[in-house]
C-alpha cells in the first residue's frame, strides 16, 4: 500500500473529478442518506460508472492487492474438486473464491489501508475547499474594498505603495500640521482598507496622531478620527479592535485628565451638548456598543486578549480626581457618562453571564481594581428629595445599583468586601451595602423617568435576584441588621406602598428554610419597644392589626385589601409548615381570618344587585372587590390544611365546607397545571383526614363527590380511553409494567384519597356494587363503588367483555386492592360489605385445572390475585410470614409458590416467629390466633344488616369483651395485645371530630422529620404524599404486618413506662431508618406503594433506643405538653 499513499495527490484529483462527474445526482437528492443511497447503487443507474478514472483506478489497486490471493485460492479449490469450473459449478467456485479472499488477510490489510488512505484524502479535500471558500471571501471583501476606495487606490499606483501612502498619511496627521491638510489625511485614511492600516510599519505613528485627533475640539477632526475608529472595530479580528478599544479608552481618559470636566451638584441642568462633553459621549458611546458585542466572539480567541479589553475597562472606569472641585460643582468621571448611555449596565450583565468573562473580571476586580467598586458604592446616597435637576446622578446611581447587583451573587463577587472607600472612615462590608440598598425602599421618593426605573423598582429586583440565589441569599439577606431594615417599615407604620414591597421580600425570605427559621427562631432580631423578639411576632401581629382595622391610615388608603393579602401571604409561608404553625397558634391568625372572610362574605351580600341603565359602576367594582377579597381570605383558611393541627384549626373556624367548596371550584376552572395539581393535592389530604360524621357533616357533598367524579372519569379516560388520534399518529405501545406509567399519577391520587379507614368508610360504607346484567361500552364508572364494580370484582363475563383493555385494567384495580387492603380497617369493610376474598378464590379456582389435566393457569392476573388472597389471610411482620411475588422467574419452574384457591392457607406462608416467652407453647398459640381472626372475619361478613345503624368496631368490641369476660385465658400473648389495639384503638375522636393520633402525633412527627432527617421530609414533599398519612396508617393498627411481634411489644411496653411521646419518636425513628429506601422509591414515584405494601426490614427497636432518647431530651417538653391536653 505504499504505492497507494505516495499516490495520494494523484488519488485527491481522481477523487475530486469523480465527484465532479456525479455531482448533478448528489446535488438532487434531498439528504444526506438519499445522497449515500446514490452513491451506493451508482453502478446501476450510471452507465459510465466503469469509465470513470476513479474507478479504474481502485480496480487496478484491488488486483494488485488481491490478484495472487484470488488465484490461489482458484487453484486450490480446483485442485481439491478435481473437475473444471464450468456451469453451475462455475458460480459455486466464484462464491467460494469470494468468500476465502475476504476473510484472509491481505484483504483485511486492503481493506484497513483505503479506508484509513480515503479518510486521509477526504478530509484534505474538506480542508482544500474551506481554505478556497475562505479565499474567495477575502478576494470579494478585497474587490469590494477596491471599489468603494477608487481614490485610495489610485493615489497608491501613483505613489508606487500603499505602504508608502500610509506613511505619508502619518506624516500628514502630525498635529503641527495645518488643520486642513489634517482633516483632508483623515478622510483618505477612512477609505483605506483596515487591514493595510494596521499592518504597516507605520501604524504606532499613525495610532498615535489619531488619538490626538480624537481629543482635537474641532468637530471634523475628531468625528473623522472617531469614524476610522469606528470602522475598526467593525471589521477586524479581536486581536487587532483589542488595540483599537485601547487605544480609545486611553484617549478617553486622557480628555477626562486633562479637562477636569465638572456638573452643578444642585438642581441646575447640565448641557450635554457642550462640545467637550458631546465629544467624550460620542467616544464613550462607541467604546459602549463594542462592550455589548465582544462577548459574541471573544471566547473564540485567546483569553489575553480578553483580559485586555476587561482591564483597559476598568482601568477608564477607576478613574478619579484626587481633589474634588470646590463648592457645589462635582467633578464628571466616565462613568457618569456611561450610565447615561447604558443606565442598566447592559454590558456588565453580558460580561458577568459567561464563566470564561467572570473569573477574569472578578480576578481583575480583587486584585487590581477595587476602585471601581468602590466607586460604584459612593453613588448609593439617596436622601434627596427630587431628581428632577439630577439625572446625571441619578443615572449613575441605577448603572451602579445594576453592577452591584450583578456582582453580589458570585462568590468571588462577594469576597471584595469589606472594601475602602472615599469620604467614609470605616470600610463598607456587604451587609452596610445591603442595608443601604433596603433604605431606598424606605424613602418616599418621586419617580425619575418611567416607572422601570424607579427606585423601588431597582431595588426590588436586586433583591429578587438574591432571593433566588440561596447560596447568595444566606450571605447577603438572612442577616440580622438586614431583617431589622426591612422590619422597620412595619413597626413604623410607613405608607402602604413601602409596606407591600416589603411585604413582598419578607413571603419570598419566609418560603426559604433558612429564612423561616430566621423569623421563627432568631429572638435577638428586631428591637421593638425595647425588647428583643422574634420577627415572626411582628408580622403575625402587624397581620392581624390589618385584618382587625386598627390601623386607620394603612386601612384608609387605596388598597387595604391588597396590602392586608400581601402580609397574609408572609403570615401563609410560616403557618403552612409544622413548626411555623407551632409559633403562630397561639395568635389565633385562623379566628382573625375567619372572623375577617365571615364580615366579608356579610357585606358581599349586602350589595345591590347592578340593573341595567341604572349607571352601577361603582357597585359593580365594590362587589368585584368584595369577592376577591373573600377569595384571598378563603384561600388562606385553605392553606391552614397543609398541616394536621392546621387541619383542625381550620375545622374550628367552621369554614371548612366554604375552603372545600372554594377549592374544588378551581380545580374544575382547569387553572395552571402547578395551581391545579396542588389544589388535587391538598384536597386528596383534606378528604382523606374525614373521621366520622361531625366532620363530614360540614363538608359539602357535592364538592367530594364532585371531585371523585372528575378524578374517577379521569383515571378511567387515561385506562381505557385513550385518543384514537393519538393511536393513528403514534401506536401506544405494549405496557410492560403491571401498572402502565401512564396510569402512574391517578394511581397514586387513589392511593392518596383512600389511604385512611376514615375516608374508605365514607365512601364505601353501606354502599352496594352495581352487579349489572349488561354494561355499554360507553359506560364510565363515576364513583369508588363503580370504580371497584368494573376494575376488582370482576366476577362475569359482563363485565371482562366491557372492559377494552381486560388484562391491564384488572391488574389496575387488583393494584388498588392490595394497597387497600394493607389497612387492616379498610380490608375489613371490604370484606364485609363486598366478599372479596370469596370473589379472588373463585377466580382463582377457574384457573386451576389440575383435577381435570393436571395443569394450573397461571398468568399476571393469577399471580396478582394469589399475592392479594396471601396478604389478607396470613398476619405478621417481616419475618413472621411471607408474600409471594408477583413476577415470573427465568427458571423451569416460573413460579414455585404454592398456589392458593382454596383455605387453609399453604403453610409456607407462615413463618415460625421468635419465641416471645419461653414457656410459650408457641405454634398452637399463633393457631388459636389464626381461628380467632376467622371467627372475626366471619362474624363481620354476617353482620350486613343495613338497617344496623351502629359501629362494625362497637361490634368487634362488644364480641371481644363478652369473650374475654367468659374465657379470660383464651388468648394470650398475642391475642391479648389484639385486644388491647382492638380497645384502644385510635377511633376515638375530639370534639372536633379529627382523631388525635392525626392532628397531636402525626402532626409533630412531620415537625421532627423536618429538623432530624430532612431528606425524608423533602422526599415525602416532592411524592405529594404526607408522613401524616402514613404515621396514622401505621398507628392505627398498631404496625402489625409491618413489624415483628416482638418490635411492637417492644414499642407498646416503652410507651406505656416512657409516656405517649414516645410513639412520635418512634414513627421518626423508622422513617430514619428506611431513609435509603425512601429516597429511592421517590425517584421511580413508588413511595406511597412501598411504605404501605412493604414490612419495615431490618428494623430494631433497641438499636434506636438511644436516638428516640436524643428526641425525648430535645422535643419532650413541647410534644407530652400539648399530648396531656387531649
Amino acid at each position: 500500500m505504499s504505492e497507494f499513499a505516495e499516490d495520494e495527490v494523484e488519488l485527491q484529483s481522481l477523487v475530486k473529478q469523480f465527484l465532479r462527474s456525479i455531482s448533478d445526482k448528489i446535488s438532487s437528492a434531498p439528504s444526506p442518506e438519499c445522497a449515500e443511497e446514490i452513491l451506493l447503487h451508482l453502478e446501476e443507474t450510471d452507465k459510465n460508472f466503469h469509465n470513470y478514472e476513479f474507478v479504474k483506478y481502485l480496480r487496478q489497486y484491488v488486483e494488485n492487492a488481491l490478484g495472487s490471493v484470488v488465484e490461489e485460492e482458484t487453484n486450490n479449490l480446483t485442485r481439491e474438486d478435481g473437475q473444471h469450473a464450468i456451469g453451475s459449478g462455475h458460480d459455486t467456485l466464484i462464491h467460494a473464491v469470494t468468500q476465502r479472499t475476504r476473510y484472509s488477510a491481505e484483504y483485511q490489510q486492503m481493506i484497513h489501508t483505503l479506508k484509513n488512505t480515503m479518510i486521509t484524502v477526504v478530509e484534505s479535500l474538506k480542508n482544500k475547499s474551506e481554505e478556497d471558500q475562505l479565499r474567495k471571501e477575502e478576494t470579494h471583501q478585497e474587490k469590494q474594498h477596491r471599489q468603494s476606495n477608487i481614490q485610495f487606490t489610485d493615489n497608491c499606483s501613483d505613489s508606487g505603495s500603499s505602504f508608502k501612502q500610509l506613511q505619508i498619511l502619518a506624516e500628514k496627521l502630525d498635529s503641527s500640521k495645518p488643520k486642513e491638510v489634517r482633516w483632508e489625511a483623515l478622510k483618505v485614511l477612512c477609505r483605506a482598507p483596515t487591514s493595510d492600516v494596521l499592518s504597516c510599519e507605520s501604524w504606532s505613528s499613525l495610532r498615535l496622531n489619531l488619538c490626538v485627533a480624537l481629543s482635537e475640539p474641532d468637530p471634523d477632526l475628531s468625528d473623522n478620527a472617531l469614524r476610522f475608529f469606528a470602522k475598526s472595530l467593525s471589521s477586524s479580528p479581536l486581536n487587532v479592535t483589542r488595540e483599537i478599544y485601547t487605544s480609545l479608552a486611553k484617549s478617553v481618559e486622557s480628555s477626562f485628565l486633562s479637562h477636569k470636566l465638572s456638573f452643578p451638584s444642585g438642581s441646575a441642568t447640565i448641557d450635554v451638548n457642550r462640545p467637550e462633553i458631546s465629544r467624550l459621549l460620542k467616544q464613550i458611546r462607541l467604546m459602549n456598543d463594542f462592550q455589548k458585542e465582544v462577548t459574541n466572539f471573544w471566547i473564540r480567541h485567546p483569553e489575553k486578549y480578553m483580559e485586555e479589553v476587561i482591564e483597559n475597562t476598568f482601568s477608564l472606569l477607576s478613574f478619579h480626581h484626587e481633589h474634588g472641585s470646590p463648592g457645589t460643582e462635582r467633578v464628571l468621571e466616565p462613568v457618569h457618562l456611561l450610565a447615561l448611555l447604558d443606565v442598566k449596565a447592559t454590558w456588565f450583565k453580558k460580561w458577568m453571564h459567561g464563566y470564561y468573562s467572570r473569573a477574569v473580571i472578578l480576578r481583575l476586580l480583587e486584585r487590581k481594581y477595587k476602585s471601581v467598586v468602590s466607586g460604584l458604592l459612593n453613588n448609593k446616597d439617596l436622601s434627596l428629595s427630587v431628581y428632577s435637576g439630577k439625572e446625571l446622578e441619578y443615572c449613575c446611581f441605577v448603572h451602579s445599583l445594576c453592577v452591584l447587583g450583578k456582582l453580589i451573587i458570585y462568590t468571588n463577587g462577594k469576597k471584595l468586601f469589606p472594601i475602602k472607600i472615599r469620604k467614609y472612615k470605616d470600610p463598607v462590608t456587604l451587609t452596610d451595602l445591603l442595608i443601604n440598598v433596603v433604605k431606598c425602599i424606605l424613602i418616599h421618593l418621586l419617580s425619575v423617568g418611567s416607572d422601570v426605573l424607579s427606585p423601588s423598582t431597582l431595588v426590588m429586583e436586586v433583591l429578587w435576584m438574591l432571593c433566588e440565589q440561596t447560596e447568595c441569599a444566606t450571605e447577603c439577606l438572612y442577616q440580622t441588621p438586614v431583617i431589622e431594615k426591612l422590619l422597620t417599615p412595619v413597626i413604623l407604620k410607613s405608607p402602604a406602598a413601602t409596606l407591600s414591597l416589603i411585604a413582598d421580600i419578607l413571603a419570598r425570605i419566609a418560603n426559604t428554610d433558612r429564612g423561616l427559621a430566621l423569623f421563627l427562631f432568631e429572638k435577638n432580631l428586631v428591637a421593638a419597644h425595647s425588647e428583643r423578639t422574634f420577627a415572626a411576632h411582628i408580622i403575625v401581629q402587624f397581620t392581624q392589626r390589618l385584618l382587625d382595622k386598627e390601623l386607620p391610615s394603612l386601612c384608609e388608603s387605596d388598597m387595604p385589601h391588597s396590602l392586608c393579602g400581601a402580609f397574609i401571604l408572609v403570615c401563609r409561608q410560616m403557618y403552612n409548615t409544622c413548626e411555623g404553625l407551632q409559633v403562630l397558634r397561639p395568635y389565633g391568625l385562623h379566628k382573625a381570618l375567619a372572623a375577617a372572610w365571615k364580615k366579608t362574605s356579610s357585606l358581599s351580600e349586602r350589595v345591590q344587585t347592578p340593573v341595567p341603565g341604572a349607571g352601577a359602576g361603582s357597585s359593580t367594582q365594590e362587589l368585584q372587590n368584595m369577592l376577591i377579597w373573600e377569595e384571598t381570605l378563603l384561600d388562606s383558611l385553605l392553606n391552614f390544611g397543609a398541616t394536621p393541627k392546621g387541619l383542625l384549626l381550620l375545622q374550628q373556624t367552621g369554614a371548612i365546607n366554604e375552603c372545600v367548596s372554594y377549592m374544588f371550584s378551581r380545580f374544575t376552572k382547569k387553572l395552571q397545571v402547578i395551581i391545579r395539581l396542588f389544589i388535587k393535592a391538598l384536597l386528596i389530604i383534606l378528604v382523606a383526614a374525614i373521621s366520622n360524621k361531625c366532620l363530614v357533616q360540614q363538608i359539602s357533598p357535592c364538592s367530594v363527590s364532585g371531585f371523585i367524579r372528575a378524578l374517577v372519569l379521569e383515571l378511567w379516560s387515561v385506562l381505557e380511553c385513550s385518543s384514537d388520534d393519538i393511536r393513528v399518529v403514534r401506536p401506544k405501545p405494549t405496557p410492560i409494567d403491571p401498572t402502565d406509567r401512564s396510569c402512574i399519577k391517578s394511581f397514586l391520587y387513589l392511593v392518596n384519597l383512600l389511604s385512611s379507614s376514615q375516608s374508605v368508610w365514607q365512601l364505601l360504607g353501606r354502599q352496594s356494587l352495581a352487579n349489572k346484567s349488561e354494561y355499554t361500552l360507553r359506560e364510565m364508572p363515576t364513583s369508588i363503588p363503580d370504580l371497584i364494580d368494573r376494575l376488582i370484582a370482576v366476577n362475569s363475563d359482563v363485565k371482562i367483555h366491557s372492559l377494552f383493555r381486560y388484562e391491564e385494567s384488572h391488574t389496575f384495580g387488583l393494584r388498588l386492592l392490595n394497597v387497600l387492603c394493607c389497612n387492616l380497617d379498610s380490608f375489613l369493610l371490604l370484606e364485609s360489605q363486598y366478599n372479596i376474598c370469596s370473589m379472588l378464590l373463585q377466580s382463582q379456582m377457574r384457573n386451576n385445572t389440575f383435577e381435570i389435566n393436571q395443569t394450573i393457569i397461571i398468568d399476571s392476573l393469577s399471580v396478582e390475585r394469589n399475592h392479594v388472597l396471601v396478604r389478607v389471610s396470613v398476619v405478621g411482620g417481616p419475618s413472621e410470614r411471607r408474600l409471594p411475588p408477583r413476577d415470573l422467574q427465568e427458571v423451569k419452574h416460573p413460579y414455585p409458590w404454592p398456589w392458593f384457591s382454596c383455605y387453609p392457607v399453604p403453610r409456607c406462608y407462615t413463618l415460625d416467629p421468635p419465641d416471645i416467652l419461653h414457656t410459650s407453647p408457641g405454634r398452637r398459640n399463633i393457631d388459636e390466633l389464626t381461628n380467632n381472626i376467622l371467627v372475626l372475619f366471619a362474624f363481620l361478613s354476617s353482620w350486613k344488616d343495613p338497617k344496623n345503624d351502629g359501629s362494625w368496631v362497637e361490634a368487634c368490641r362488644t364480641l371481644y369483651c363478652k369473650v374475654m369476660a367468659s374465657k379470660p385465658n383464651v388468648l394470650t400473648g398475642k391475642g391479648k395485645l389484639l385486644a388491647l389495639w382492638v380497645s384502644v384503638s385510635p377511633t376515638s375522636m375530639a370534639e372536633s371530630g379529627i382523631p388525635p393520633v392525626y392532628w397531636c402525633t402525626a402532626h409533630y412527627v412531620e415537625m421532627l422529620l423536618k429538623a432530624e432527617v430532612p431528606l425524608v421530609h423533602s422526599a415525602f414533599k416532592m411524592s405529594g404524599f404526607t408522613p401524616s398519612q402514613m404515621c396514622l396508617h401505621w398507628l392505627t393498627q398498631c404496625f402489625w404486618n409491618y413489624l415483628d411481634w416482638t418490635e411492637i411489644c417492644h414499642y407498646i411496653c416503652t410507651c406505656v413506662v416512657m409516656g405517649p411521646d414516645y410513639q412520635v419518636y418512634m414513627c421518626v425513628a423508622i422513617f430514619k431508618h428506611l431513609q435509603p429506601d425512601i429516597l429511592q422509591h421517590t425517584q421511580s414515584q413508588e413511595l406511597q406503594i412501598f411504605l404501605k405494601e412493604e414490612p419495615i426490614q431490618g428494623f430494631s427497636f433497641t438499636n434506636h433506643l438511644e436516638f428516640m432518647g436524643d428526641l425525648e431530651h430535645k422535643y419532650r417538653d413541647i410534644v407530652l405538653a400539648d399530648m396531656k391536653m387531649i
